[in-house]
């Protein structure tokens, strides 16, 4: 009799060693940062600091800023002056409250007077703000202002204005409005010539 093993049998061999997931598997949809990702001193001793008044005082406005202080430079776009201004109509009493950076415009002609608390303000926007009998203050300074975030507006600079954003989508085709990444504007760069509609052209 033949004493060779039949190969449909199973024989106990090697285990097969697996990785250990999470419950939940390998998801990523969803992240949220839970701490920021600079080693700016500054920015993590803000984070110590809202973590705990968000904590102690159950304040949305705390929670809310501690939030926006872990995000991403591109989530943490700059408002301009002008905007600041428009926002802050009929406000007079309250505080603007920037997780970001404050700029100038220099279209603005008068700058009204602000009470503004952000990250960072350029330098022609700090003066411009408080030479209007404007204050600029830093957030730690808010915190000992307002701990619950009472009398605040907080305010956020669009998203949807960066040079990178002009270039999504597909330049050339009708109807869409991205811009192309062209050298120059010139007579011997990509002017999309008959690339309409009108010119029989076909996606």
């Amino acid at each position: 009799k033949n004493s060779e093993a039949h190969p449909h049998c199973t024989q106990p061999g090697p285990t097969a060693m697996g990785i250990d997931l999470k419950a939940g598997g390998r998801k990523t949809k969803g992240f949220q940062r839970k701490e920021p990702k600079t080693d700016n001193i500054y920015v993590r001793l803000l984070v110590k600091l809202y973590r705990f008044l968000a904590r102690r005082t159950g304040s949305k406005v705390n929670k809310t800023i501690l939030h926006r202080l872990f995000q991403s430079k591109t989530n943490r776009p700059p408002l301009s002056l002008s905007k600041l201004g428009k926002f802050m109509e009929g406000k007079a009493d309250k505080v603007a409250v920037v997780v970001g950076t404050i700029t100038d415009d220099v279209r603005l002609l008068e700058v009204p007077k602000l009470r503004v608390c952000a990250l960072r303000f350029t330098h022609t926007a700090r003066a411009r703000i408080v030479n209007a009998g404007g204050e600029c203050m830093t957030f730690d300074q808010l915190a000992l202002q307002s701990p619950k975030g009472e009398n605040t507006v907080l305010l956020r600079g669009p998203k949807s204005h960066r040079e990178a954003v002009k270039h999504f989508g597909a330049p050339g085709i009708p109807n869409s409005h991205a811009k192309p990444y062209v050298r120059a504007k010139g007579r011997k760069f990509e002017k999309g010539r008959g690339k309409r509609n009108s010119r029989g052209f076909k996606v």
